[in-house]
């Protein structure tokens, strides 16, 4: 059965390319990996391969057309007996009653990303869906996204579990098409045009199946890669769908085929997803381990980023406490009035104005080295990072030109960004350029740290919690101060400690005399 060939993604951001010349006709004989046509991008000259042996039947476009990413590019009769879960890079489409049955890639979810985590699936199988609605949340190392729908339907199977690690071009759910009904074409182009642009293809060299002696087996994409992964040989398992189809379900039983000879090429990736062993279980047990938590999503980008930071930048850590009696009674003045108009006036705005108008006279605060040690470029913008305590880990968005803003403008923002940070929704934009970032380890308890730079920038403060303690008047007497300790870290290949000890001692008296905070924002 003649199949069609879809254009896979040929470079990022890359969406059509041009069809330069073609290096086989109709009714050509090709064999697998054999260069089929020449297309051109807008930044170089790419060659096509065949995924068969096989004969052309078709060749969709003539020389000098453009052609359109995951659209069929030419058309292939193979040579022996190819499963249709093979072919399709965007999505597989199969005759069964009651119409299309379609596998939803998951599509590109931010730049460089590679895979996520299925946090929840908002569907079922059996579920009727429409077009745009969330089907599931999927967690990156930046933050959580929601994966929509891209027509009405009916969902017929889930690829990953609540849990799993789902990979980016790979099968996610599949559905049977609303409306669609069964037809002999379920195949052709026009089928195959109506996945959403969204939805990524498969890099070339990874749309051959490489599964061995897999070649009596029905099962999805999804189905064999999990497969590979466990090392399972798919032509021993007893497939339980419709036409001995091979489920996730069939591999994971006790009765299914005992693995292959475990390949010592398998990714690193591969490893990482695929379930525990026995062996592995029992060296756990062994060790008295009561629990194994992968480190995945935000927690693992975390870790990378502060192995990154303490490992590259030298830390120095300088301390000074605050006396915040004054702002603390000031911001309790104003708070129930702009309550009423609907802004939540916190300390943290205070914070962060008091920090952009410091920076004001220590720029080197809000600077940023260059990888290599070269250069240091001062920034111009004033991105207030603000570290928020999510149910998904550490976020830490940025309040975006703090120097224009003022305290409400502040503190609408702050709502806004904690709001979707504690939800999860935080934009990834929300979380990019920021110049310099605040902690406030004292909402939860502890009054000192020796909080972690945020690289590339070169500077990070905690804010410890707010005591009533006794201090001395300007007359001798003791009295009752509301005080708060402040620990600084600042890579010293850019800054000394008199610098920082200065540009504190500026953003302390903002923050112990908040007319002087005022007069400066005037």
């Amino acid at each position: 059965m003649a199949q069609d060939f879809l254009l896979p993604d040929i470079g990022e951001g890359i969406v059509e390319c041009e069809l330069v010349e073609w290096l086989v006709k109709e009714g050509d004989r090709v064999e697998e990996d054999q260069a089929v046509a020449d297309v051109m991008t807008d930044k170089a000259l790419v060659q096509i391969p065949s995924m068969h042996n096989g004969v052309i039947t078709r060749l969709y476009h003539a020389k000098g057309d453009i052609a359109k990413v995951h659209a069929p590019l030419y058309e292939i009769e193979p040579e022996g007996e190819v499963q249709e879960t093979e072919v399709a890079p965007v999505a597989t489409t199969e005759n069964l009653a009651g119409g299309a049955v379609k596998e939803f890639l998951l599509p590109d979810i931010g730049e460089g990303i590679v895979e996520c985590e299925v946090v929840e699936w908002l569907v079922a199988a059996g579920d009727e869906i429409v077009e745009d609605q969330p089907i599931c949340d999927v967690m990156t190392d930046k933050a959580l996204v929601q994966i929509p729908a891209i027509e009405n339907g009916v969902v017929s199977e889930l690829f990953c579990e609540k849990g799993n690690i789902a990979k980016v071009h790979a099968p996610l759910f599949s559905y049977r098409v609303a409306g669609e009904a069964d037809s002999d074409n379920a195949n052709t182009a026009p089928q195959a045009a109506t996945q959403a642009p969204a939805v990524a293809a498969a890099p070339v060299d990874t749309l051959v199946d490489k599964t061995t002696n897999n070649k009596k087996a029905i099962a999805s994409p999804a189905v064999r890669r999990v497969a590979r992964e466990m090392n399972i040989d798919l032509t021993q398992v007893q497939g339980s769908g419709k036409n001995g189809r091979v489920l996730k379900s069939d591999l994971l039983a006790p009765q299914a085929a005992a693995p292959v000879a475990k390949q010592e090429t398998a990714s690193v990736s591969a490893q990482a997803s695929a379930p525990v062993t026995t062996a592995i279980a029992g060296d756990v047990a062994a060790n008295h381990v009561s629990n194994v938590e992968p480190m995945r999503g935000i927690k693992a980008a975390m870790a990378r980023q502060m192995v990154d930071s303490v490992t590259t930048i030298p830390h120095f850590t300088y301390s000074e406490e605050v006396d915040m009696t004054e702002l603390i009674a000031l911001r309790g003045g104003m708070k129930d009035a702009y309550k009423e108009q609907g802004i939540k006036l916190t300390m943290m705005p205070f914070f962060i104005k008091a920090l952009s108008l410091a920076i004001k006279e220590y720029p080197v605060l809000n600077s940023q080295l260059t990888a290599d040690g070269e250069e240091l470029h001062y920034m111009s913008q004033h991105n207030i990072g603000m570290a928020v305590d999510s149910k998904v880990g550490l976020l830490v968005p940025n309040v975006k030109s703090v120097q224009n803003l003022s305290i409400v403008d502040v503190a609408n923002e702050v709502t806004r960004l904690t709001d979707a940070a504690r939800a999860g929704r935080l934009a990834q934009e929300d979380m990019k350029h920021g110049t310099i970032t605040i902690s406030n380890i004292g909402a939860l308890g502890g009054t000192t740290a020796t909080p972690i730079i945020n690289k590339p920038e070169v500077a990070i403060v905690a804010l410890g919690k707010v005591q009533k303690l006794p201090r001395f008047d300007d007359n001798g007497n003791v009295v009752a101060r509301q005080i708060m300790n402040v620990s600084w870290s600042g890579d010293h290949r850019v800054i000394d400690g008199g610098t920082i000890a200065r540009f504190c001692n500026l953003w302390k008296s903002y923050l112990e005399n908040p007319s002087s905070m005022m007069m400066a924002m005037s």
